[in-house]
């Protein structure tokens, strides 16, 4: 079976959104690990968010080697209120429930599962047990009160395993987790 994996930039304070905000630096360790992780994922799921703020970029972007990348793998889009995703090829607007979307797509061959940025919608996958793993670029930076964290204050206690976790020369730490199931 596919596996679910996610991996955002985090503050200290446990903030996800917006990193080019807070985030003091992107480093080589930090490209490394994302291309390590996309070299696994031949899907991608997204939230409405960040593929509207995709769609209207990368389908035009000279950014390489990810725009090739991304324009050409598939996209899933978890949205309850856009109609179409129509306007960047191998998109598909997922209809009905995410979880059994989710359960569908992870029993057919293929690669990992990717989320995209899309921290609602790794939080969502996370409560419903259908992460397997995720992966936080930790900035040594407290991002400060107005952003969305990755998880509200009032989240049911999760115990997860720590899989790896290397310091990187900007003073970042990726650490990957597992769910305890």
């Amino acid at each position: 079976m596919r596996k679910v994996y996610a991996g955002l930039f985090s503050s200290l304070d446990g903030v996800v959104q917006a990193p080019n905000e807070w985030q003091p630096a992107f480093d080589d360790e930090m490209g490394a690990a994302l291309s390590r992780m996309l070299d696994e994922q031949d899907a991608v799921l997204l939230g409405r968010v960040t593929f509207t703020e995709w769609a209207g970029y990368w389908p035009t972007s000279t950014d390489e080697p990810f725009a090739s990348w991304i324009n050409s793998t598939p996209k899933y889009v978890a949205s309850t209120t856009l109609d179409s995703v129509d306007q960047w090829s191998n998109s598909t607007l997922i209809k009905g429930s995410l979880a059994d979307f989710v359960n569908d797509l992870r029993r057919q061959p293929g690669g990992t599962i990717g989320v995209g940025g899309s921290p609602s919608l790794v939080r969502s996958l996370f409560h419903q047990g259908l992460l397997d793993e995720l992966t936080l670029m930790i900035s040594p930076v407290v991002a400060g009160g107005g952003r969305k964290r990755l998880f509200a204050d009032d989240a049911p206690q999760t115990q997860l395993e720590l899989v790896e976790a290397k310091p990187t020369s900007s003073g970042a730490l990726i650490a990957t987790y597992r769910p305890v199931r």
